[in-house]
């Protein structure tokens, strides 16, 4: 609680805010307390950044001090939000479906990258959508591609419907339910998927922020963190569509196991996408002409 002796302003809440977050062990307090301070003031940055002796009244200290509390509890910014950016788009997110992150944007990036011609009419499927995040980024930035995620949970369906039509891309986007390709016959020119990629025993050491808010389903990937590529790959080769492109984003350390999966499929390994920290993110396989 932002102590009663001290003028409750901006600079002071924000400083009563980041000492608590650092306690916590947040990774970026200071960051965290001005987003979650500008929320409070109604969104609007340069209150907080221009007006540092504005004054807080009661309901806005009440309100600050309860997401500061969920946060140093170590929820996620987005989810206290209930939104997450994601290449430059607006994300509705919830406990049903995975936080998207930036070096999700690599696969994003490799794929575009391997598109001659943006313009095509192109079929993108989208395996494990969660948010629909992969799909939707990728629409925005092809005028005449359509797709279809599917995703396991309905909820997560859901969420995704809903960030389409936020986004103004629901007439080009679709979304199922279904477990990967079980149902679907048609081919597609693209098909991506961020999988659970955790090994089982890893998970309770992730993040808190990870640990304890992204769904299970989207973590566990077995044993070796490999289960899903052995199901998912050849339902994937299946549908590709001759020449087509298929993209996964993979964990630290897996290129070399993915690539066995993909070759035993048949599939030309394509290139591997690295993200901002160095780390092999992507792989990137294509079927014969």
């Amino acid at each position: 609680m932002i102590p009663k002796a001290v003028s409750q302003t901006v600079a002071t809440a924000l400083d009563w805010a980041a000492a608590s977050l650092r306690s916590a062990g947040v990774e970026a307090p200071r960051r965290d307390a001005r987003i979650l301070l500008t929320e409070v003031l109604g969104g609007n940055p340069a209150l907080v950044i221009g007006y540092p002796e504005r004054p807080l009244d009661q309901t806005e200290t009440a309100l600050f001090e309860s997401l500061v509390g969920r946060r140093g509890a170590r929820e996620p910014v987005s989810r206290i939000l209930g939104r997450r950016e994601f290449w430059s788009l607006d994300f509705c997110v919830t406990a049903d479906t995975l936080d998207p992150r930036p070096e999700s944007e690599t696969l994003v990036e490799a794929v575009l990258a391997r598109l001659a011609d943006r313009a095509l009419p192109l079929r993108i499927l989208d395996l494990g959508t969660g948010s629909g995040c992969l799909l939707l980024a990728l629409l925005s930035e092809l005028p005449r591609a359509s797709g279809l995620g599917v995703d396991l949970s309905p909820a997560a369906v859901a969420v995704a419907r809903r960030n389409a039509e936020s986004l103004n891309l629901a007439d080009r986007a679709d979304f199922s339910e279904g477990d990967w390709t079980s149902n679907l016959t048609d081919s597609w020119q693209v098909i991506v998927s961020n999988p659970p990629y955790i090994i089982d025993v890893e998970i309770a050491d992730l993040a808190p922020e990870v640990a304890g808010h992204d769904p299970r389903l989207a973590l566990s990937g077995g044993p070796d963190g490999l289960a899903a590529y052995r199901s998912l790959i050849p339902q994937a080769a299946r549908l590709l569509a001759p020449g087509g492109t298929l993209a996964l984003e993979i964990g630290a350390g897996q290129v070399k196991d993915v690539e066995r999966l993909l070759a035993a499929t048949g599939l030309a390994r394509a290139g591997c996408a690295r993200d901002l920290s160095g780390i092999e993110r992507c792989i990137l396989a294509e079927s014969e002409p």
